[in-house]
């Protein structure tokens, strides 16, 4: 057996174990390959008449979900290479727990999702939910940034029909790609009559976690996704979906916010604290942004340079901390200026604050948002 044969056949096994070992009854179809794109103009021009009773609709963003690379390989792939009819197609168990409606809003990494995304995925939700045939929704998303997509539409979506996002670790071409069981069971949560109410939902390697808490804590696991202090809500076993946490902060059908009628969002800058960093920043994040919030050490503490820039800015300025756990209370702030974040992680603070500016806000109007949401 010649040395090129033998490669040739080594990469056609590897190839077919990696299949099999996704936990599909069907192989993944040839990928459809898209570049990173503008919004899709689907809140614009009419969205799919959707008739059948019991129906989840799948909103499809991209992310490692959808990348491909190498048979086996965990890293080194393209993030956005398959179609969420690719996705589907790999999981028939799917059609068990609801009748699927799928829509590619756009296929790019995470990293790309822009606030214009956003305001099209909660516009698209909040004119299909009124659809009574619609008991739900899943957002496939890249797992870089699935935390502040989250949030946001847990601050703009205005239902109380569950929606829910995934992603996954490994690409679809890796040995035990994660990807199918988490959008499997997150179809199943989605159509729950037990999930409605919780707000936006995440869902990630068997546990349910609200938008608000859900953070990435991981380079690398399949269980990268957690909640650290307040812990997953709920548990997704078959198809069975089991809930042991509400959660309490405002949400969906209880925020005030509303980008019926934005097409992005301000800009809001997030200046992290760290020995001997420059000041400076701070008058160039103020110079460019509407906002700032500060990414403190321990509890959104910094420097004597930082506090003094600080004290002259005439733009909000919220404090979070770059430990991304614990809580910041308004008596610790250094500045009377500024606006403690409660727990929120400096990328989810920043999300309140963009959505904040669109309103009449003032200092007091922060205090209580943070308090609230």
């Amino acid at each position: 057996m010649s040395t090129d044969f033998k490669k040739l056949f080594l990469f056609i096994v590897t190839s077919l174990f990696t299949i099999c070992l996704t936990g599909c009854a069907k192989p993944i179809q040839e990928a459809h390959v898209e570049a990173p794109c503008t919004p899709s103009p689907y809140v614009q021009e009419k969205l799919p008449e959707i008739t059948q009773k019991g129906t989840v609709v799948i909103l499809a963003t991209g992310g490692t979900i959808a990348g491909s690379g190498n048979a086996g390989e965990e890293t080194g792939y393209i993030s956005g290479v398959l179609s969420i009819e690719d996705l589907i197609s790999a999981v028939p168990q799917i059609e068990d727990c609801a009748n699927i409606e799928a829509i590619q809003i756009c296929n790019i990494n995470s990293d790309d999702i822009t606030s214009q995304i956003w305001i099209e995925l909660a516009n698209t939700i909040n004119e299909l939910s009124a659809n009574p045939n619609i008991d739900g929704f899943v957002i496939t998303h890249g797992t870089d940034t699935l935390e502040e997509t989250a949030y946001f539409l847990n601050l703009t979506v205005k239902t109380d029909k569950p929606v829910v996002l995934t992603g996954s670790m490994r690409p679809a071409t890796a040995l035990s790609a994660d990807g199918a069981m988490n959008l499997y069971q997150s179809v199943c949560v989605a159509a729950s009559e037990a999930s409605r109410g919780k707000g936006v939902l995440v869902v990630f390697s068997d546990m349910i976690f609200s938008a608000r808490s859900v953070e990435k804590v991981s380079t690398y696991q399949v269980t990268a996704i957690s909640a650290d202090e307040t812990g997953c809500i709920g548990i997704v076993r078959n198809q069975e979906v089991y809930y042991y946490e509400t959660p309490v902060k405002r949400h969906t059908t209880d925020s005030e916010f509303s980008v019926s009628d934005l097409e992005s969002l301000p800009k809001v800058s997030i200046v992290y604290f760290s020995v001997d960093a420059d000041p400076g920043l701070l008058t160039y994040a103020a110079e460019h942004s509407e906002g700032i919030v500060i990414a403190g050490a321990g509890a959104g503490e910094f420097s004597q340079e930082f506090i003094e820039v600080i004290n002259q800015l005439n733009i909000p300025v919220i404090i979070s901390s770059r430990t991304n756990t614990g809580l910041i209370t308004q008596d610790s702030v250094l500045c009377e200026n500024t606006v403690a974040a409660n727990t929120l992680s400096p990328s989810k603070a920043a999300v309140l604050l963009r959505l904040a500016l669109t309103t009449n806000w003032d200092h007091e109007t922060l205090l209580r948002m943070y308090s609230e949401y």
